[in-house]
């Protein structure tokens, strides 16, 4: 049986085919389709890429095509992805990153988050008064923490990988030296960051043409310096990056900005290699970031909780089920708020806050009736922001292994700071910490003294990488931008495809809810009908009808067929996934 009646056999429609012409005859795209009655996935039957910008997905899969496995491509995609999707992608931030090694069973988590300058101060973002100042902690030097997307790259190459730093460097160096083609996404995003990124020079001779006309689609957008700091970083390895000129540069901008990196800070950064958290949930391992994530022990917290509930009979997005799903989130941020935090600086009780006891004790203090009021709920009594412009992508390569990273520099282009002469763009995650505790954050997340800030700490995350396994497999690798939203995000995306039997499709389509505790609304996007508003409403919550949530990127593996069906989140614009 042909490829093609494989796929309408097992129930997945006719997909359009395109054939890459510089890829081998065998490596095939296609988009999501569309039929009379379902929302089809992506599928590919050797390798597949989920990303955020197509040509950065691309690069990915022509690295599996040429050979390379998943991780090969992961590190491929995120250079690219620091030329193509510069609001997101980056060499100045940070992130996380989850390597499914096929061959051992074993799953890796290479937490590269960016950490505080040796200069840092709890009271750094203080002002006269002894109030948060949000100017110090997102616009200025200061907002800055050490990076360390090149620093985790380099590990996870070194330890997982297959080629060499300089082959997957290579395409993204390219796209720097030859220009990208500027899409309407990224012409948008420009305009819509001009104040920002024309403050400093520096950006502004980078990301406006002279005199500052704005890039058009369809223009050519080279980055030189850029390129030429990708091509040090080839040819030297992270010391390209975290020592020499490159550093020098980056500090030096920095403190001219109002900061206070050194070129030791950059020398000293390290990536490092956590234990994953796991977790069941019907039966199926949930497998995501640990601290400082908080991703990971919050998705596991809320799906221990749901898992006391007949979800997928009280239906997909009827009024039961997102009470209940409010109900717990709530419950999951407000011990966020208290116990979460940079573990090699405090104690965080993962293995409580993720025990199918505790999860018993949450279900006890929810009402199926009524929404309790943020107000009346506390973090439990137990022993010791991400921004919009986060991205994600997703991998499974021939052979099985995958992975699951997502990075960030916080805000879209991050402080709007780019350290002269090198074409990096500075992140602001030092407001991921917390200025001051119980104030909330620029995602309104509050903060405790767990998250401080601290010299040599790094900020807490939201960020949630995540890997789901069946029957001791791959089943499932996705992850979201979203600041706040990223956990409930993947935290939907999950219960869609095993509570309510979606596709990867589907479920990356559906309609989406959120609550954090504080502010005390429920968040909602368009698609929740208004009979269930009107439910919720009677319910006790409050209605918060928003702009739309996350960007999940996601790859499956089907167990029946073997073949791989992704899918990219239709919410933003530019996504991909691509396959052969």
């Amino acid at each position: 049986m042909i490829l093609l009646e494989k796929i309408r056999a097992a129930g997945f429609g006719a997909l359009a085919l395109a054939t890459g012409a510089a890829l081998p005859a065998a490596a095939q795209e296609a988009a999501i389709y569309s039929g009379m009655d379902r929302v089809h996935p992506v599928w590919a039957e050797s390798g597949m890429v989920s990303a955020q910008e197509r040509v950065a997905a691309e690069v990915g899969r022509d690295i599996l095509a040429a050979g390379g496995n998943a991780v090969d491509a992961g590190v491929a995609v995120a250079f690219a992805l620091a030329v193509t999707l510069p609001r997101a992608g980056n060499l100045g931030g940070g992130g996380f990153m989850l390597v499914h090694d096929a061959e051992t069973g074993e799953t890796h988590a290479i937490d590269y988050r960016e950490m505080a300058p040796a200069g840092a101060t709890r009271d750094m973002f203080l002002d006269a008064a002894g109030e948060a100042d949000s100017e110090l902690s997102r616009y200025s030097g200061a907002a800055s923490g050490v990076p360390g997307t090149v620093a985790g790259m380099r590990m996870a190459l070194d330890e997982y990988g297959s080629m060499s730093w300089a082959d997957v460097i290579a395409p993204a160096i390219r796209l720097a030296e030859e220009g990208i083609t500027v899409t309407p996404d990224l012409a948008d995003s420009l305009e819509a960051s001009q104040e920002r990124l024309t403050k400093y020079p520096s950006a502004a001779a980078i990301f406006y043409k002279d005199g500052g006309e704005f890039y058009r689609p369809g223009d050519n957008f080279v980055q030189a310096d850029l390129a030429a700091t990708l091509k040090t970083i080839a040819e030297q390895g992270p010391d390209g990056f975290y020592k020499g000129p490159v550093a020098e540069a980056i500090a030096k901008s920095v403190t001219d900005a109002g900061g206070n990196m050194t070129v030791e800070d950059l020398a000293n950064y390290k990536a490092i290699n956590r234990e994953p958290v796991k977790g069941t949930y019907r039966g199926y391992e949930i497998v995501s970031m640990p601290p400082p994530s908080s991703g990971g022990v919050h998705l596991v917290q809320i799906l221990n909780t749901l898992e006391g509930y007949p979800i997928g009979a009280l239906g997909e997005n009827s009024a039961e089920t997102i009470h209940l799903m409010a109900e717990a989130m709530k419950l999951a941020y407000a011990d966020r708020s208290e116990y979460l935090g940079d573990p090699d600086f405090v104690d965080v009780p993962v293995s409580q806050l993720m025990s199918k006891d505790y999860a018993a004790d949450m279900r006890a203090k929810i009402s199926a009736s009524f929404a309790t009021p943020s107000e009346q709920i506390k973090p439990a009594d137990l022993a010791p922001y991400e921004s919009d412009q986060t991205t994600h992508f997703s991998i499974i390569d021939k052979d099985g292994n995958a992975v699951s990273n997502t990075y960030t520099i916080n805000f879209s282009y991050g402080s709007g700071l780019v350290a002269d002469g090198t074409g990096v763009l500075m992140n602001n995650e030092m407001d991921d910490f917390s200025a001051k505790p119980g104030v909330p954050n620029a995602y309104g997340l509050i903060g405790g003294d767990a998250n401080a800030v601290e010299a040599g700490k790094r900020p807490l995350s939201s960020m949630t990488p995540t890997i789901v396994n069946k029957d001791g497999e791959v089943w499932l690798v996705t992850g979201s931008p979203g600041g706040a939203r990223i956990i409930t995000t993947v935290l939907q995306v999950i219960m869609n495809m095993i509570d309510h039997d979606m596709n990867v499709a589907e479920a990356s389509t559906a309609a989406r809810i959120h609550h954090q505790w504080l502010p005390d609304e429920l968040r909602i996007e368009e698609g929740i009908s208004l009979d269930t508003q009107r439910a919720l409403q009677a319910k006790g919550h409050t209605i918060s009808l928003q702009e739309v949530m996350g960007s999940t990127q996601s790859v499956m593996k089907d167990p029946e067929t073997g073949f791989l069906l992704g899918a990219s989140d239709p919410r933003r614009a530019g996504a991909a996934t691509v396959g052969y």
